[in-house]
């Protein structure tokens, strides 16, 4: 099978997202797949050395400027997805590249699943402080992006109920994004060397070790964990709490440990090379979270993996992953993360190697590859049935119109649009551009095939 991954974001940009991209491909290539990632190109990174991964003319993003928005190149793209003879199209986001894969899949007549890695009513704060959109607008948007998807894939229960709570009405599937256990089983890692970094940190043998692994933006609310650790460390001064990571929260979270007298108590380490988290992981006795804006989490898998327990506010996605307490304590608003925290240190049992065998297959990258593929399998078998019923067919093949695609293209507000133009001309001409570059290539070569 022949997949093009069409993403906005993917390395050398750090997140969940590129990170599940990068797993998805390497997995299904191992099951013999040739897999595409058309992308955004990097500053510093036009062409790569794979040249399986497509990059297309970008631009920073108004409101995050490490994230990048393309321009320009739907025509190129096209011309590759077809030239390989693409089966399925897998859309990753619901910008720019995510758009150009909704539409060259439709041009050629090929289904398009997508995932719906992020729940975007906790992050609409950081475009105009809030006031251009709303929380209550982005349903609308999605609802609009998803309607003539062919499937979309729910990476946890959590999704599910939102896309529910949306109407969207395509075919949904839960699948839990996997990760590469032997990153994180690490079996080299020696307890000398565990030590030794526990030590480097000045977290004595006997301490118990809090790790805070993330991005650190507002919304992963290490402000809830830091300000709860006072009350932590008058029951139990041997705690401290380690957070690595950095983003544009990091001068706050500073700020407040300063202000709470916990500089002996946490210790920031700044962004840590990726080789390096197992070891982090396995230093820590528990990795701590208040976030509530996770759809997923990925840490919560590579810390299980790593085997360390987790402590995290109670959703329905870490009440499925954390089914056996020896997995960690989750906590609601009611009890508080400071009694959680204690909690979990007096009663969390010690892993059983028959239980977090069971539960590395679940979350294994392997498994997440062979869920995504039988979804693959069925929005194929779908759509070819679809096209051999319909009306519209001519020899097998659907005619698309472009009124439908247009309208799509045009579903983002107008003021959005006209926001993300301020960080470049050019993008403010890109929906007019879309449509008539792939009106005239698409034109172009079915004249040729004719």
């Amino acid at each position: 099978m022949r997949v093009g991954l069409f993403t906005d974001t993917y390395f050398p940009q750090i997140s969940g997202v590129a990170t599940s991209i990068k797993t998805l491909k390497t997995e299904l290539e191992k099951l013999g797949h040739e897999v595409f990632i058309f992308t955004a190109a990097e500053k510093n990174i036009r062409i790569d050395d794979d040249p399986t991964i497509i990059r297309l003319p970008s631009v920073p993003f108004v409101a995050f400027s490490e994230r990048r928005v393309v321009y320009s190149g739907l025509s190129s793209a096209y011309k590759i997805a077809k030239e390989h003879h693409l089966d399925i199209i897998h859309t990753q986001t619901e910008f720019s590249v995510g758009i150009f894969g909704w539409m060259i899949g439709k041009e050629l007549g090929i289904p398009v699943v997508h995932t719906y890695h992020t729940h975007y009513e906790d992050y609409v704060h950081y475009i105009a402080k809030g006031r251009l959109i709303r929380p209550g607008m982005v349903k609308y948007f999605v609802r609009n992006f998803l309607k003539d998807c062919d499937g979309v894939i729910c990476p946890s229960r959590i999704v599910l109920n939102i896309l529910d709570s949306y109407r969207v009405k395509i075919p949904k599937r839960i699948i839990p994004t996997g990760i590469e256990l032997e990153q994180y089983k690490r079996p080299e890692i020696q307890e000398a060397d565990i030590l030794a970094l526990r030590q480097e940190l000045g977290i004595a043998s006997d301490d118990t070790m809090l790790l805070s692994l993330s991005r650190i933006s507002y919304e992963k609310n290490i402000q809830a964990v830091l300000r709860a650790l006072p009350e932590v460390i008058a029951e139990n001064p041997k705690v401290k709490c380690v957070v690595v990571g950095s983003g544009p929260y990091l001068d706050d979270l500073k700020d407040l440990v300063a202000a709470l007298g916990l500089d002996d108590h946490v210790i920031f380490t700044g962004m840590i090379a990726q080789e390096m988290t197992a070891y982090y992981y396995k230093a820590a006795d528990f990795l701590v979270s208040a976030s509530t804006s996770e759809t997923q989490g990925l840490t919560y898998t590579e810390s299980l993996v790593s085997g360390t327990p987790i402590i995290a506010h109670s959703n329905s996605y870490l009440e499925d992953l954390l089914d056996c307490p020896m997995f960690g304590y989750l906590y609601d608003d009611s009890e508080g993360i400071t009694q959680a925290i204690l909690n979990a240190i007096a009663d969390t049992p010690r892993m059983t190697e028959e239980c977090l065998t069971h539960k590395l297959y679940e979350i294994s990258s392997e498994r997440f590859a062979l869920s995504v593929y039988e979804l693959y399998i069925d929005a194929i078998i779908s759509k070819e049935y679809q096209v051999s019923t319909s009306p519209f067919a001519l020899d097998g093949k659907k005619k698309y119109t472009h009124i439908k695609l247009m309208r799509n293209t045009f579903g983002v507000p107008s003021t959005l649009v006209r926001t993300t133009a301020q960080t470049s001309v050019r993008v403010l001409k890109t929906p007019k551009l879309l449509v008539d570059r792939i009106r005239t290539v698409s034109l172009r070569d079915r004249d040729s095939d004719d």
